[in-house]
């Protein structure tokens, strides 16, 4: 079965640093779980797990001066 049959939605998290960090998957802790394959282990210490918001692609433009 193609991954394209399970919606998939694009997840801010809040960073502990003020910046947020992108991320993509089925539920925010899919998004996790595949920032977790990308990023040290360190670099996941910076993400605040709980606090996260789902956008569109469409409003990716409104968020990118504050991607870390």
């Amino acid at each position: 079965m193609s991954s394209f049959s399970n919606p998939h939605y694009m997840y801010l998290f809040e960073m502990k640093n003020g910046k947020q960090k992108l991320a993509y998957g089925q539920s925010p802790e899919d998004a996790l779980d595949i920032l977790r394959i990308r990023l040290s282990e360190e670099e996941m210490q910076e993400i605040i797990q709980g606090k996260y918001i789902k956008i569109s692609q469409r409003k990716l433009h409104q968020y990118v001066h504050n991607l870390g």
